[in-house]
């Protein structure tokens, strides 16, 4: 796409990993990831939901808040901040926060110069059989946001927030230049039926790109996880298949299904707003219509 607006390129990476209940292991792993995207020029490096342990909300127990930290006490965001700033990339770090009395699955956003600029909580909170998240997490409250950071306006949602249509647009509605999403999805547990979502995932976040006329990262994790009061009974196969999307909804990077790995991409910001703005998709929304939207039963009467 040629445009009269100066290139502004960026590389993006999603990285994907199996975890286990050793923390220091896991955040050190994260890191090696990391550093191997950076390694291939990447300056937003995408880390997948909760790294540090493995998905505890696979069961409710209450002996899991007790990994629940206050941001000034977490590890991984320690850990991270002065590798980000080492390898100049913007490095989102997803935790699970204790605020006083209350619960929240957030991430913090790195800069490329190791700040905090502010955090996300996940506002969508799932609850099924092996997804037992609403034992663990009040919903967010800091509403969807976007960060001006040293390469790219971003948006971050958390894994069951990709699949509301809202969280992408609000999102682009506000300037994100880049969507990023990371994930803890797989199997559905034992004794449900078979069913595989991964393609049907996939397909749900390219639409949000391409809707959005906005790339977008996700990552996912992998490897088995088992409960820790019924591991042969209840467990969950992550299936991976962390991926990279451009404005077109057209996936561009994808990683395999059962193993570590670290997909990129690059793109012109600069070329994707002029290809955007030509396509005049929000200068023709009609807000007013949309009332049902805020709604829950859709009748906005």
């Amino acid at each position: 796409m040629s445009t009269g607006n100066q290139s502004r390129r960026v590389t993006v990476a999603a990285t994907q990993m199996a975890c286990d209940w050793d923390i220091e292991a896991n955040i050190a792993r994260a890191e090696r990831l990391a550093r191997k995207a950076a390694d291939q020029g990447a300056q937003i490096i995408l880390l997948q939901e909760l790294f540090e342990t493995p998905y505890f909300c696979i069961e409710q127990d209450p002996k899991h808040f007790a990994l629940a930290t206050a941001p000034q006490e977490n590890r991984a965001i320690r850990h991270f901040r002065p590798i980000a700033k080492e390898l100049n990339a913007v490095i989102p770090v997803s935790f699970f926060e204790r605020a006083n009395q209350a619960f929240f699955n957030t991430t913090a956003i790195l800069d490329a110069d190791g700040e905090v600029l502010g955090f996300y909580r996940k506002s969508h909170i799932p609850n099924g059989p092996g997804y037992q998240e609403k034992q663990y997490f009040n919903p967010g409250d800091t509403g969807f946001k976007v960060w001006n950071t040293r390469h790219g306006r971003i948006g971050l949602g958390i894994c069951w927030d990709q699949w509301f249509p809202e969280t992408a647009r609000a999102m682009a509605l506000m300037g994100a230049e880049l969507l990023l999403f990371p994930t803890a999805i797989g199997s559905e547990p034992p004794p449900s039926l078979p069913h595989e979502s991964r393609e049907h995932w996939q397909r749900t976040q390219q639409g949000h790109a391409a809707a959005n006329i906005v790339p977008l990262v996700a990552s996912n994790r992998v490897g088995i996880e088992r409960s820790t009061q019924d591991p042969d009974g209840l467990w969950l196969r992550f299936y991976g298949a962390s991926f990279i999307a451009d404005h077109t909804g057209a996936k561009i990077a994808e990683a395999p299904q059962d193993q570590e790995a670290v997909v990129t991409a690059t793109f012109d910001l600069a070329a994707i707003r002029a290809y955007r703005e030509s396509w005049g998709l929000y200068r023709d929304r009609r807000p007013d219509l949309y009332k049902s939207v805020l709604t829950l039963d859709g009748d906005a009467r």
